[in-house]
Parts: C-alpha cells; sequence; structure tokens
C-alpha cells in the first residue's frame, strides 16, 4: 500500500514544483536522463542475473512483446489513415504498448497474488518489458522522432543505450549462473529504486492539465486501448485460444492491464513525441487504471 501511496506522492510533488520559480522550467530533462543511464540500468544487473530460464516464461513474456506489437499494428495502421503526425504515432505507440508492469504493477501484483505471483510480474517487467523499451521501444522512439529510416542510426542507438548494455551484461551473468558480489547487488538494487521517486516526478513536472488541450481526444483513445482493449485480447489468446489456466496465465494477464510505463513516457518525451500527450497518459492513467485493473481481476475471478 506504501508503495501505491509513493506513486500519487510523487506525481503531486512533481506537478508542485512547476509552481516554484526557484526550479528549473526543463527540470525534468535531467531527471529523465537519470532515469535512462543510471537508475534503469543498475535495475537491470540486479535482476536479471536472478531470473530462472524456463518454458513458464512464455506467457509473461508474451505480455510485453505481443502487447508492443499489437500498439504498434493498431496506431501505425490508423494513424496513417486518418493522417496522425508521426510524433503522434510514435507517442501512443509507446505509451500504449509499453506498461507499469514494475512501479504499479509489482505493488498490485503482490497483494493479490503474494510472492509468487511477484515473481511471474519480474518475469513481465525485466526480459519483457524492460527489453522491449530498450530495443523495440528505442527504435520507434528514433524512427518516427527523425520521420526517415537510418538502420546504422537506430542500431548505434540501441547498441550503446546504457539500459540495452546493462541487459546484455546481467544476460551473459545469468547464462554462466554467476552473479555480483553481494555488496554490489546491494548498490545496484538501491540505484535503481530510485526509478520510481524520480520518474514519477519527472512526469509530474510535465503533467498539465489543460481542458481545452487537443490531446484529450487521443488520450481517451490511447487509454481505452490500453487499459480495456490489450487486456481483452489477452483474455482471448490466453484463456481460450491456448486454453491457459493458473497463477502464471491470470498475473501475466493483469499485467497487461496495467498503465502505461513511465520511462516509455519518458523515452517519448525525450525524443520530442508529443511530451504533454505522454504526461497525462502517465498522469491520468495511473489513478485511471485502479478502477479499470480492479473489473478485469473481478473477470479473471469468474473465468
Amino acid at each position: 500500500m506504501d508503495n501505491l501511496f509513493l506513486v500519487f506522492l510523487c506525481l503531486v510533488l512533481g506537478f508542485g514544483l512547476q509552481f516554484l520559480k526557484s526550479f528549473p522550467q526543463n527540470g525534468y530533462v535531467a531527471l529523465n536522463h537519470f532515469v535512462i543511464y543510471i537508475s534503469l540500468p543498475a535495475l537491470a544487473l540486479y535482476y536479471i542475473p536472478k531470473i530462472e530460464v524456463s518454458s513458464a516464461l512464455l506467457y509473461p513474456l508474451g505480455v510485453a512483446w505481443l502487447g508492443f506489437a499489437l500498439s504498434f499494428i493498431f496506431f501505425y495502421s490508423i494513424g496513417k489513415w486518418l493522417g496522425w503526425s508521426k510524433k503522434l504515432i510514435g507517442c501512443l505507440i509507446l505509451t500504449t504498448g509499453l506498461g507499469n508492469t514494475s512501479f504499479v504493477g509489482f505493488p498490485i501484483i503482490e497483494a493479490l497474488y503474494g510472492q509468487e505471483g511477484l515473481q511471474t510480474a519480474i518475469i513481465v517487467d525485466q526480459p519483457g518489458s524492460f527489453v522491449v523499451m530498450a530495443t523495440l521501444g528505442i527504435t520507434v522512439a528514433s524512427f518516427f522522432s527523425k520521420g526517415e529510416v537510418q538502420a546504422k542510426m537506430i542500431i548505434k542507438k540501441i547498441v550503446f543505450f546504457p539500459p540495452f548494455i546493462a541487459f546484455v551484461v546481467a544476460c551473459i551473468l545469468n547464462f554462466t549462473a554467476v552473479d555480483f558480489p553481494l555488496f554490489l547487488q546491494s548498490v545496484f538494487q538501491k540505484v535503481g529504486g530510485t526509478v520510481t521517486t524520480i520518474a514519477l516526478v519527472s512526469v509530474g513536472l510535465q503533467l498539465k492539465i489543460d481542458k481545452y488541450s487537443k490531446h484529450w481526444n487521443f488520450l481517451a483513445f490511447g487509454l481505452f486501448f490500453k487499459l480495456m482493449l490489450t487486456p481483452l485480447f489477452f483474455i482471448i489468446l490466453y484463456k481460450f485460444i491456448l486454453n491457459g489456466e493458473g497463477l502464471v496465465v491470470d498475473v501475466s494477464i493483469m499485467e497487461s492491464a496495467m498503465a502505461p510505463m513511465i520511462t516509455g513516457a519518458i523515452l517519448a518525451s525525450t525524443y520530442g513525441l508529443k511530451p504533454k500527450l505522454s504526461s497525462m497518459m502517465i498522469g491520468i492513467g495511473i489513478p485511471l487504471s485502479f478502477i479499470t485493473l480492479a473489473f478485469w481481476y473481478w473477470i479473471l475471478q469468474i473465468l
């Protein structure tokens, strides 16, 4: 419960800092870079070496990879059909294709399903959402911000993207069954733990609720896709087509219903993909998701 309170507190603090003249107006830029270059790599180096590789990974992994593919196909097709700008399409793909599977997802899953459920949630997040963000996410951000395909440039950005470098190192350690010394693990855990507070404060700094904003229709469309259509897709796929059952399947579906990923919104903002809309997707999507998550939990209890 304290984690959920922290989410709202940091958003409110970030929003309040907008009104302090002594605080830099573009202070969120520095916070975004801290999250991407320091906090996220530390998180990968702490968690990924500890993940046990097995066939049970397929359901939770599918949530991240299939979810992003679904978002890309949906918004790229509709955006092209309706003549949306590339920046708008890229923003919606990043904020709806990447779920908040850790900051909001971990405390909710642990509260509903206990430690066993949390283990599945970590699989959804680390080799799933985290890796999608560090590879496909950076590719989409690069492509839609520039408006043209430059394969060498995109590959270079992925290869030198700090979270991706950390992911590769962590995977090597996982495959060789080696982990960092305990004191380094403790350091990585503490540094990675700054992601929640710093990222949410950054989002709050960029959050501007303007009832006359031109983004409201896109916001509603994006959140409806992320909070309603995406989990519906996975219920149909996992429960009815693949006949999946058990805790792993239920937790995977619940994770698919989480609000947009904070770092996905930061990535969109960093690349100039509708920063105001990406912040609204987080600022409004997180509190709204508590209502929709209760609905999907009820549906899964019936099924």
